[in-house]
């Protein structure tokens, strides 16, 4: 299958740190490569891929310093269109833009969507072409959605399987690791450290639209407080041993997370996840088996001493079983088709028609 993967610009892909789409849409990438396909990647020129690369700029445009990245990404949507012809399948990953865009190539154009539904902002576009094939990355990300529109898959996330390696030891600190912000909640991070006495290691960046919510409430909570250590962004390597060597990743978020990438790179290294009942969560983790599904601090306490005996060979094979890289792209492939094949029988039923 000919397919071009339309990736955001404002990192490369794979990121060099912080950047879960590019990331995904790399492993995507690679994966589709791996299985025989003809991938052609419409991203930043510091991209690395097995693909072919097509740059649409020279580098990820946030650590280019670009503040408003629509130009290029229209730039890049129009060298698209010029091309498609090219390819049988068109998989974007950019949200909004594409819907005007490629209402004449919905027969063979697929988005998935990666961030949250829950902004009535959004949803004029959904409103406006509901004939848009839609690819959700978890049930849950659908709910908000106040229209019918076209989904035609839910594809949970994958890694590839030794990038975040198994350790069958763990440690002996609670992990926190993201990005600092209110819905991520390192609040109750903080407070399950202290009222457990397990240290805790965070290890996230500041955007500067949170910087205030750090410097406001959550440096209060670390100034004097030994039993947490901040240590900031960490690169793909440093994140996946700070996952490897924790105890438990905490996961206490208080918003409707279309997916949770962290909870399955830390599934892969065999250390279980607690997390708060809130999107995705129930479908990512098996309660009791690889991780604790909790609904107060409580709960949340309780799940740290219960993590220390949690057979950690168990919560890689629960990853193995849904969410590697190869899963996502036979996945994904599926998808396609089912596309195509819609497609192709709409135009038997029009040709009959006729």
């Amino acid at each position: 299958m000919r397919i071009a993967q339309v990736a955001p610009l404002a990192e490369a892909v794979p990121p060099r740190l912080y950047g879960g789409t590019e990331r995904v849409v790399s492993w995507l990438t690679e994966a589709l490569v791996q299985q025989g396909h003809d991938v052609t990647l419409f991203a930043s020129g510091d991209s690395s891929t097995s693909s072919k690369l097509v740059a649409c700029c020279s580098q990820g445009l946030r650590l280019s310093g670009v503040q408003d990245q629509t130009a290029s990404h229209l730039v890049m949507l129009d060298e698209v269109l010029r091309r498609e012809a090219e390819f049988d399948v068109v998989h974007l990953h950019i949200d909004l833009l594409p819907f005007p865009l490629f209402k004449h190539l919905f027969h063979k154009s697929v988005l998935t969507i990666h961030g949250r539904l829950d902004i009535p902002d959004f949803w004029p576009v959904y409103e406006a072409y509901p004939e848009m094939p839609l690819i959700s990355i978890s049930d849950d990300q659908r709910r908000p959605v106040p229209c019918d529109v076209n989904w035609l898959a839910t594809v949970y996330h994958g890694l590839p399987q030794d990038i975040c390696p198994f350790d069958s030891q763990g440690g002996d600190y609670l992990a926190f690791l993201g990005r600092i912000s209110p819905e991520k909640r390192p609040d109750r991070a903080i407070e399950i450290a202290k009222r457990t006495g397990v240290p805790l290691k965070i290890a996230a960046k500041v955007d500067k639209a949170d910087q205030e919510y750090y410097d406001s409430q959550i440096r209060p909570l670390l100034d004097g407080c030994d039993l947490v250590e901040f240590i900031g962004e960490v690169n793909e390597q440093e994140k996946c041993s700070f996952l490897g060597k924790a105890r438990a990743l905490l996961f206490p978020i208080d918003w409707p997370e279309p997916f949770g990438l962290v909870m399955i790179e830390a599934m892969s290294t065999g250390t279980p996840v607690i997390a708060w009942r809130n999107g995705s969560v129930p479908e990512v983790i098996a309660d009791g088996e690889s991780g604790f599904i909790v609904e107060s601090m409580e709960e949340a306490a309780a799940a740290v001493e219960a993590a220390t005996h949690m057979d950690r060979s168990a919560v890689r094979r629960h990853f193995e079983s849904r969410f590697t890289a190869t899963h996502m792209a036979s996945a994904y492939v599926e998808a396609y088709q089912s596309l195509l094949d819609s497609a192709f029988v709409k135009k038997l039923h029009l040709v009959a028609s006729a």
